[in-house]
């Protein structure tokens, strides 16, 4: 029996814990990558295996969690090879090849290009196919993004199963924000064979993570929880749960899944801090409980062969097992950030980030002035959009090379998920691959090259598509007509394995100045399209209007009618208040706004006697949206914001909004009072926001960018003396620890805020950190740790710097520590994140001064 097969039997399968722990424990030294002991102490490595295979594990992961050829070159394919040989000898039913982050931050927020990263992780995916292993699982990744650039490396270069996990906080987001359910959505559209959670926190901690992510997968769920909290005991930095423990909390979430009729757990074992003692109580724990098969319902899909993880990723149809809708039916799109369930709703797509007819628009794509076009995307975000259609259809510009970066960096910039426009078919594929999220393609008909050309893509990433009614022939003029073509779509989709919740039909828009009787034909393919065929339907508005006055009238009303027979995506522009005041009455008239909560909110901002200009907010569109689960932020839109203020403008990220009202302040104010009571001010705001879980880490990074654009302007009208009026800040991830991507973080912001950042690196040892901090008479120093094995040498570079430099004060993060364990280690302060280390550094220097 294979790993699939195993799946497909519906029964318990129970992974490995913890290997760092337990190779520091067989005496791996501080500093020593773990994968060098599988050529230098093969031995140690597979005791370790076969505890695990002892106390129950039906699966081994081989110790080749780091092995890229970042970190070890030319030597990786021995190390993995290696490491799989060695699991393969602890008589495990399966191994799986571990595949870790790499460690660089993905643009838009570091500079690591996605492509650069797939071609890592094919190198390791190669040396895995030579090498014998069972199946793959890429874990730990925070960056749903990564993430894909893996699962496609697999995908694309091996025919095993792959198991995808990431490290999510009680939010349900990971570090660097991106939603469990919208991963979730997104790897299973991907193909993966199993999705879930690992590291991070204890099972108590990720029940609503475990919940969140079983509501929308459609395939086996795993969970690797940590064994609690990491602790201090007898200067060992250990975690806090027993075996019996873990197990309790292990099967209090099966019950709860079990109780809400989402049990998909099906892989079980532990990560940090668990051993093979863990495993051994959660598998006589799990068994005894609930029986060696998981729940009958999920089960029994598995068995009938609903079961989608192979996915169909071929260019030629395949025939399909069960209907592609089985598991799930949610109909839904997503970035990493925001998820959009438009399952019988309205989500209104905005249409602005498109050329034609637009001069402003088409300069700037040329131009490639990418700032201008963010602040349009930021500003159809602000008045309501919830997804944005983005077309860089141009005949005189590479449109792949524009397209993707345009998608880049707008989702940087804005959480919404996004609509591919393009007819260009290897435009459409780049941009794809490179989203972050689960997309809607813009778009496939029926003609038949067209749909052999564009289904392929859908299926393979999967992809949302709209549904053009027209073929060779053209568009048939009867609304009948119009749903032949949609049925015939439907069809060929089914054969590639695209199921029905991801095509949405659209009737096609003819303006009525030329046929009247258009606008009844298109009316009526949406009702049929829904009622006859259970599609969801989009509708390119404006068309309806084109070469008559008034237009807005007429769209608006064609827009109420539209969704009386059923419109769920409407694509018009959201900055037309008209427009939206039909979306708003619509959603109360059809119960989707409950209470009418969302109406009385849009109403008190958007008075019928200034409906020329939409009045400042306070970013309550960005701020609000983003405070609740993705879904809820999107149901209904929000207020826009007017950017008016430096804090607004800031917090949404509008880089050339930034720029203009700086240039606008310079007028009237020294560039200092700006700083101070501007700019400082609207970081503060920015830390308070994320510290509330009001934004995330994309948009705190996009915040200080965007400050750091007003910055740049500034600079030039600053004395020459005054240019870093704060004191000097040291960071360094310790010895031992080659991790820096939050380090990184902490740097650029504190540098927004005006302080000159002393950046040593990563792996950093001891003596030179000291070396520095007398050298420029340092206050503040900054220590990161990733690694549970290195906070011990975090506690040896306390300790030398208070012996050494006892002025100077240190202040700890990392995703191992906690306050009570940075207390614990001698640190005088903890910052959980980015925005905390500011606070610090203020705090600091308020006591320096006074």
């Amino acid at each position: 029996m294979n790993f699939r097969d195993a799946l497909r039997s519906g029964k318990y399968l129970f992974f490995d814990g913890g290997m760092g722990t337990m190779l520091q424990a067989a005496g791996l030294e501080t500093g020593t990558l773990p994968e060098e002991w599988n050529l230098s102490n093969p031995d140690r490595i597979l005791n370790v295996h076969r505890a695990y295979v002892e106390a129950g594990s039906d699966i081994v992961t081989a110790n080749t969690f780091g092995a890229n050829s970042m970190k070890f070159g030319d030597r990786t394919a021995a190390l993995i090879r290696a490491g799989v040989e060695i699991a393969r000898k602890s008589g495990a039913r399966f191994v799986a090849q571990d595949i870790g982050p790499t460690g660089k931050m993905l643009k838009p927020l570091g500079d690591f290009e996605f492509d650069a990263a797939y071609e890592l992780y094919k190198e390791q995916v190669l040396a895995g196919n030579e090498a014998g292993t069972d199946l793959f699982i890429i874990e730990t990744m925070t960056d749903l993004l990564e993430m894909k650039a893996a699962v496609l490396a697999v995908k694309e270069n091996s025919d095993l199963p792959v198991i995808a996990t990431l490290s999510y906080e009680k939010n349900c987001r990971t570090f660097l924000g991106a939603h469990a359910a919208a991963a979730t959505a997104t790897l299973c559209g991907l193909g993966v064979d199993a999705v879930g959670v690992n590291c991070s926190l204890g099972p108590a901690d990720l029940s609503d993570v475990v919940a969140e992510i079983c509501r929308y997968s459609e395939v086996p769920v795993i969970v690797q929880a940590n064994a609690g909290l990491p602790v201090t005991v007898d200067g060992k930095c250990v975690y806090d749960l027993t075996p019996a423990e873990y197990a309790d909390d292990l099967c209090r979430i099966l019950d709860r899944c079990r109780d809400e009729g989402i049990d998909k757990v099906q892989l079980i074992g532990g990560c940090c801090g668990t051993n093979p003692d863990f495993i051994r109580e959660v598998v006589r724990r799990v068994t005894a409980s609930s029986g060696e098969t998981m729940s009958d319902t999920f089960a029994g899909q598995l068995t009938g062969g609903a079961f989608r993880g192979p996915h169909f990723w071929s260019d030629e149809p395949e025939e399909h097992l069960a209907s592609p809708d089985a598991l799930t039916s949610h109909a839904m799109v997503c970035s990493a950030r925001e998820l959009v369930d438009y399952d019988n709703k309205t989500a209104v797509v905005g249409e602005r980030l498109n050329p034609t007819g637009k001069k402003r628009i088409s300069a700037a794509l040329r131009e490639q002035d990418f700032d201008l076009l963010l602040a349009e995307g930021i500003r159809e975000y602000e008045c309501g959009a919830q997804i944005l259609d983005v077309n860089a259809g141009l005949p005189d510009i590479d449109e792949a090379g524009v397209l993707v970066r345009l998608i880049t960096e707008l989702q940087g910039a804005c959480p919404l998920p996004l609509q591919i426009d393009t007819s260009d078919t290897a435009a459409l594929e780049a941009a794809v691959r490179h989203y972050n999220g689960k997309p809607i393609i813009n778009s496939v008909n029926g003609k038949e090259e067209n749909m052999k050309a564009v289904l392929p893509i859908a299926a393979k990433y999967g992809a949302a598509l709209i549904c053009l009614t027209l073929d060779e022939n053209g568009i048939p003029d009867k609304a009948e007509d119009r749903i032949a073509i949609a049925e015939k779509i439907m069809k060929r989709a089914a054969e590639y394995g695209i199921p029905k919740k991801n095509l949405i039909i659209d009737g096609l828009v003819m303006t009525v100045s030329t046929n009247q009787k258009e606008a009844r034909e298109t009316l009526k393919t949406v009702g049929l399209a829904r009622a006859k065929l259970g599609l969801h339907t989009c509708l390119g508005v404006s068309n309806i209007s084109f070469g008559l006055p008034e237009r807005e009238i007429l769209n608006s009303v064609f827009l109420a009618e539209a969704f009386t027979c059923g419109l769920n995506l409407p694509i018009i522009d959201p900055t037309k208040d008209r427009y939206m005041q039909t979306v708003h009455a619509h959603r109360v008239l059809s119960m989707e706004d409950e209470g009418s909560v969302k109406y009385i909110e849009y109403a008190q901002a958007h008075p019928a006697a200034a409906q020329t200009a939409a009045p400042a907010a306070s970013g309550s569109r960005l701020i609000g949206a983003l405070g609740g689960t993705p879904t809820a932020a999107n149901a209904q839109g929000g207020a826009p914001a007017s950017g008016s203020s430096v804090s607004d403008i800031i917090v949404s990220g509008n880089k050339l909004a930034i720029a203009e009202k700086t240039k606008e302040l310079l007028s009237s104010m020294s560039a200092l009072d700006i700083i101070n009571n501007e700019f400082i001010p609207a970081l503060d705001r920015v830390g308070e926001l994320y510290e509330q879980g009001k934004i995330f880490l994309p948009q705190l990074m996009g915040a200080a960018e965007t400050a750091k654009r007003g910055f740049d302007i500034i600079k030039a009208g600053l004395p020459a003396d005054t240019s870093s009026s704060h004191m000097k800040i040291v960071l360094a991830t310790v010895k031992g620890d080659i991790h820096d991507i939050g380090k990184n973080i902490v740097k650029m912001l504190l540098e927004n805020y005006g302080y000159e950042v002393i950046d040593l690196g990563k792996d950093v040892d001891p003596e030179e950190i000291i070396k520095t901090v007398k050298e420029y008479n340092i206050r503040l120093v900054g220590l990161s740790a990733l690694m549970t094995t290195t906070v011990h040498n975090m506690e040896e570079t306390i300790a030398l710097l208070h012996e050494n430099c006892p002025d100077c004060k240190i202040m700890v993060g990392g995703a191992v520590l906690t306050a009570e364990l940075a207390k614990s280690i001698g640190a005088d302060y903890y910052s959980k994140d980015a925005a905390g280390s500011a606070k610090i550094a203020a705090e600091v220097e308020a006591e320096i001064q006074s």
